[in-house]
């Protein structure tokens, strides 16, 4: 399987990173293709400025700014996501990476007065989210996960219609005891076997 990556985490040294390097390893170990997107590292621009929204619905304008994040997800089959859930959501970085990224013609097609929006991503067949967060579980559920449904609700619906999920995460990461986190090393590990 084709699996690519997508990492978000100012923190080389973060558990984030640490999640993120059991994966990619274990998805090496497995014989899957691997393709890593690590959006600090590599200095991506979360911004979409006014030149770029004013060319959003443009077909293949709007492709230019965002050209090899788009190859990758042309490319992939299943998409992990690594990131730490602040605020009870995405980090920024990430949200503007799907803001910048997932543009009308490439990646669906715009609703019209007849036809519902669709989805052009219909390669990908599995969408994995590993996260940790500071809140408990409950109250998580609570205000609703908005970067779970963003991820597994509304991206999903751009790829294909069966589309497997996973959701991964630790709650209360910052009283987490040493056997907590490697209990979620050894969940995350048994999720990449499984694809």
């Amino acid at each position: 399987m084709r699996v690519l990556v997508v990492v978000c985490h100012p923190n080389p040294e973060s558990f984030t990173q640490h999640l993120a390097a059991t994966s990619i390893a274990a998805l090496g170990r497995a014989g899957h293709e691997v393709r890593v997107t690590d959006l600090y590292a590599e200095g991506f621009d979360p911004v979409m400025d006014r030149t770029e929204r004013l060319g959003y619905h443009t077909p293949g304008d709007n492709e230019v700014p965002v050209a090899p994040h788009l190859a990758n997800l042309r490319w992939c089959e299943a998409v992990v996501f690594h990131y730490p859930t602040w605020w009870f959501g995405l980090p920024a970085m990430l949200k503007g990476w799907l803001d910048r990224v997932l543009v009308p013609h490439a990646t669906f097609a715009l609703p019209t007065a007849t036809e519902p929006m669709r989805g052009t991503l219909q390669h990908i067949r599995r969408l994995s989210v590993v996260t940790t967060a500071g809140a408990p579980f409950l109250y998580s559920k609570l205000v609703g996960e908005p970067g779970r449904r963003t991820l597994l609700r509304g991206m999903r619906a751009l790829c294909h219609r069966r589309c497997r999920t996973d959701y991964v995460a630790l709650h209360r990461i910052d009283s987490a005891s040493d056997a907590d986190r490697a209990a979620l090393v050894r969940r995350v590990e048994r999720l990449i076997a499984g694809f």
